[in-house]
């Protein structure tokens, strides 16, 4: 993707020149989640929480939760604006995104699912700063390693209220994009980065839309590996969402080489997906169910700023009707899977 290229290079350089992290202030991090605090199994209850793709805020994904809360599930999207994604850039440590998922889930869950009750995360200028020079990993490796399991322990940023009771429920996670696989670190009980989640004891489900599961080379990467080192968890009902109808061969240059970025040995163009993600990628989630989708795109290109320049073939697609995953006549089509629908 052209402009992110441009993005993950210019800040992951200006990692390289950083002064050390303990001339900087920072927001202590006060929330040390503890699954010991309850005991036995939760119930579930219909409520979902959506978590943004890459660069991608939650003002994005609003429509969305509106159209699933109107089915029936009550929905809110991870409480975050698209700069808070700048620390991972250039395929560093996903623990910032993590931290947000847990503590949304946590809210969520302590609540009964009433997602009025997430709160947004206090994140300042100073936060932001201090864990962009310090989050650990991507291309310039930072922290000595671009492995997961090499990371050092390194807390993000920011002020987390802490729930005002125990769990209750188990909830439902729907992940977009990046935002799939992230949440599949979240599931897992194996650390990651210095700690382990174990977020399978507070979700029942958790939908795909358009992921990159599949293993392939370089930092971005990194962590899409460490999730396929193991089973989905246990528990937990998982669904893969594909989508075809956007070939790599004639659907412009940031489709073919989004392609390519994902599959080892392509150069994109022998592909077909939802304008980012190939379909053979998007299922490569092990133990999930899978639902492809015919003509979808990937995002609402059209409705984004910027999206005419970064994606000028999708977006004319999309603005001439070919709809994305959170469109309200392909939510239908996944939706009712979250509430126990056969597919």
């Amino acid at each position: 993707m052209p402009l992110t290229t441009v993005l993950l290079t210019l800040l992951g350089s200006a990692c390289a020149f950083m002064p050390p992290r303990a001339n900087i202030a920072r927001t202590p991090f006060r929330v040390k989640p503890d699954n010991s605090e309850f005991e036995g199994p939760l119930d579930d209850c219909n409520a979902a929480i959506i978590v943004p793709g890459f660069l991608s805020g939650s003002s994005d994904f609003l429509p969305l939760a509106k159209l699933l809360t109107a089915r029936g599930i009550p929905t809110t999207v991870l409480p975050m604006p698209v700069w808070h994604w700048l620390p991972c850039l250039g395929g560093r440590s996903m623990r910032p995104m993590l931290e947000r998922i847990d503590n949304a889930v946590r809210h969520l869950s302590a609540a009964g699912g009433d997602v009025s009750a997430v709160p947004r995360v206090g994140y300042s200028l100073a936060d932001l700063w201090s864990d962009f020079r310090a989050n650990p990993g991507g291309v310039f490796e930072v922290g000595g390693s671009s492995e997961p399991d090499e990371y050092p322990l390194v807390e993000p940023c920011g002020t987390f209220l802490p729930p005002p009771a125990p769990p209750k429920a188990r909830v439902a996670l729907v992940g977009h994009s990046a935002g799939g696989w992230i949440s599949r670190v979240y599931l897992s009980s194996r650390s990651y980065a210095g700690k382990a989640y174990g977020g399978a004891r507070l979700v029942h489900s958790l939908v795909t839309l358009g992921t990159p599961h599949g293993d392939a080379p370089g930092p971005a990467f990194k962590g899409v590996a460490w999730c396929n080192r193991e089973a989905k968890p246990q528990g937990v009902r998982c669904l893969a969402v594909a989508a075809k109808g956007t070939p790599g061969d004639r659907s412009g240059a940031l489709t073919q080489s989004s392609y390519a970025f994902c599959v080892e040995g392509s150069d994109g163009s022998d592909l077909d997906g939802d304008g980012l993600t190939p379909v053979q990628s998007a299922l490569a989630f092990p133990g999930a169910e899978q639902l492809v989708l015919d003509r979808v795109t990937h995002f609402p290109w059209g409705d984004v700023f910027g999206g005419d320049v970064l994606a000028p073939e999708l977006a004319m697609d999309y603005k001439a009707g070919m709809p994305w995953y959170g469109s309200e006549n392909v939510v239908d089509k996944w939706a009712g899977w979250l509430s126990g629908e056969e597919l």
